[in-house]
């Protein structure tokens, strides 16, 4: 059963990318992917995509799913189904920060992103 953190807690003033996650989940289960953002200042974004890949080095040129726009601290999930996707063995997380307006130009975000095999229930709702 697939739980485990993409990326522990952590805090980021730039772009990057997560290591890299293998998976061997039941027969293409859903993943229910969160999002934890503890740590924000104001007039800044964080956008989150999720990647996946066959042999954990080539990444595709389109994300499997992609998180809204944040701006706030909160607890955000979606749900990534892999039935479209059978040879996805990997996967990694990928942002990119921005920040605008006065002052200090360097973003700074607390996250934390975790992936956990969805229960049935779940997956249905």
């Amino acid at each position: 059963m697939l739980s485990n953190f993409l990326l522990p807690e952590s805090v980021t003033q730039q772009d990057g990318a997560s290591p890299v996650l293998d998976i061997d989940i039941a027969p293409r289960s859903p993943i229910l992917i969160t999002l934890g953002i503890t740590r924000i200042i104001e007039q800044e974004s964080l956008n989150l995509s999720i990647w996946g890949s066959t042999d954990g080095e080539a990444w595709g040129s389109a994300p499997l799913l992609v998180f809204p726009q944040k701006f706030y601290c909160g607890t955000y999930s979606m749900l990534l189904t892999l039935s479209a996707h059978p040879e996805v063995r990997h996967l990694r997380a990928q942002w990119k920060v921005h920040r605008w307006g006065r002052g200090e130009t360097t973003p700074m975000f607390g996250l934390y992103i975790f992936a956990q095999e969805a229960s049935a229930r779940a997956a249905v709702a």
